[in-house]
């Protein structure tokens, strides 16, 4: 099967980064060792280039030979081998594959001027909503995730994921400190669910940034505190 040239060179990074990252070959001593941990990862990442299920994905890798050579792989792992251990890899090992991802795309030193964060829910689980409501059996597992996105060059420069609600202003708070540790932005973009004078503070005196946030305003309420009113006089007015 014709494979470009540049799925041929993700594989390559992706394998770079996973053996930069600490990730162990071998998740125990006591496991099968049929497939590294190197290995499933850059199947996982590809999975996700590739934008396919797991299904999809393993019948589609089965059919690639040039990528199951450049993995080093005789048979294509099944497709819950994959699920199982995505599960299974702690948030650590991710944080250190961002570090190395972007040490690929800025040197050292490079800031970052403009960086935009926002958040969004999912439920767990691999069926669709459909068929739990088809069913009548609702999935109760809930995952939250917050990222950071470079605007400019469009990378993913920072994360957070919890696995229950949790409100946008403690997601911010970590993952504006993870941003300014791994790769500091000039500029900082959110939406008014950010609107906290935690927020403020944090990104204009500790972080040493500019920022932009939609105040959220109450009627017949006076707004107190002295960047949230610093940014309603800064903000555009509605035309």
């Amino acid at each position: 099967m014709f494979l470009s040239g540049k799925y041929l060179n993700f594989i390559d990074t992706a394998i770079a980064v996973s053996g930069r990252s600490h990730l162990p070959l071998y998740s125990s001593k006591y496991s099968k060792r049929k497939y590294t941990q190197h290995q499933l990862m850059t199947l996982v990442l590809l999975k996700e280039y590739l934008n396919e299920d797991y299904r999809n994905f393993v019948e589609l890798i089965e059919l690639m030979d040039k990528v199951q050579n450049k993995l080093g792989i005789k048979k294509v792992p099944h497709f819950t081998t994959l699920q199982k251990f995505m599960s299974r890899i702690p948030t650590l090992f991710f944080n250190s594959m961002l570090k190395q991802t972007l040490k690929l795309f800025y040197y050292h030193g490079e800031r970052i001027y403009l960086t935009a964060i926002d958040s969004s829910g999912f439920t767990g689980g691999h069926c669709s909503y459909y068929y739990s409501m088809r069913t009548g059996k609702k999935r109760r597992s809930y995952l939250k995730t917050s990222i950071a996105i470079d605007v400019e060059k469009f990378i993913v420069t920072g994360f957070k994921i919890s696995s229950k609600p949790v409100h946008d202003t403690k997601h911010a708070t970590t993952l504006l400190k993870q941003c300014h540790r791994l790769r500091h932005s000039e500029y900082y973009v959110l939406d008014k669910g950010y609107d906290s004078e935690q927020i403020h503070v944090l990104i204009r005196e500790n972080m040493n940034s500019s920022h932009l946030i939609l105040v959220r305003q109450r009627k017949r309420k006076r707004l107190k505190s002295e960047y949230r009113r610093k940014m309603v006089k800064e903000f555009d007015k509605k035309p």
